[in-house]
């Protein structure tokens, strides 16, 4: 019952904090309903349960702080993790705006280890972008099948008046990504986007990846997906 409650709490909490995946009762009861079909039990079988144990508030007051101690000491991991990963962006520095979001990024031109950041405030988000939400959005080439750990990361962050959401991403796959960004959400108001993706591991056939469409907003242009480097075929180290 306690894994099933730690889960229960959890989902709630990722429900209430992420408005665009979960916009309407639907999804949100769908979300649970994982929940459910995981533990192997059904949503009348949970409501039986919290109402056995309200005739056993000693058990259940127990069971729920040993459930709130873990989700706070999942907290601070994700906290910690946070921090960590915006400390530790140590891009090489360039010319271009702080706003900036190439197109194409290919790390084997730029060096082990690197990636690229960027920072939009509230000025340039209301004359850049007219739509409501917009999309944080990348594909990815290169990375190795036999690669076991996520080569790369990514981070959106969305500042608004009253709220700031971290929008993590490991990105472990040849493939396209994106993150959706509403500019607007129960009567708040994006001030400013920032984010970055980096490079974690220097290894060396990792330094052959390379992004391209990247790009936020909803009329971006594509551009032309690259060809795969030749050194992609080196089996080296």
């Amino acid at each position: 019952m306690e894994g099933l409650m730690y889960d229960v709490y959890m989902a709630e909490a990722l429900i209430e904090n992420d408005y665009q995946t979960f916009d309407t009762p639907e999804k949100k009861e769908a979300f649970l309903q994982k929940i459910f079909e995981k533990h192997q039990v059904t949503q009348v079988q949970w409501d039986s349960s919290l109402a056995w144990y309200a005739d056993r508030i000693d058990v259940y007051m127990k069971m729920n702080d040993s459930v709130k101690a873990r989700l706070q000491r999942k907290q601070q991991e994700l906290d910690a993790s946070i921090t960590q990963q915006v400390q530790a962006q140590q891009f090489e520095s360039h010319s271009e705006s702080p706003s900036y979001i190439p197109h194409t990024y290919a790390f084997r031109r730029i060096g082990s280890g690197s990636g690229f950041r960027f920072r939009i405030d509230s000025a340039e988000i209301n004359t850049r972008f007219t739509n409501p939400t917009l999309e944080f959005r990348y594909n990815v080439i290169g990375i190795p099948d036999d690669v076991q750990e996520a080569p790369l990361q990514s981070m959106l962050i969305l500042e608004y008046k009253d709220t700031t959401l971290y929008k993590p991403q490991q990105i472990t796959q040849n493939k396209s990504y994106s993150t959706p960004v509403s500019r607007y959400i129960d009567g708040d108001t994006l001030t400013r986007i920032s984010g970055f993706i980096h490079l974690k591991n220097t290894w060396r056939r990792l330094r052959y990846i390379q992004l391209y469409n990247i790009g936020l907003g909803k009329n971006d242009i594509p551009g032309p997906e690259p060809m795969p480097p030749a050194e992609m075929k080196e089996t080296g180290q």
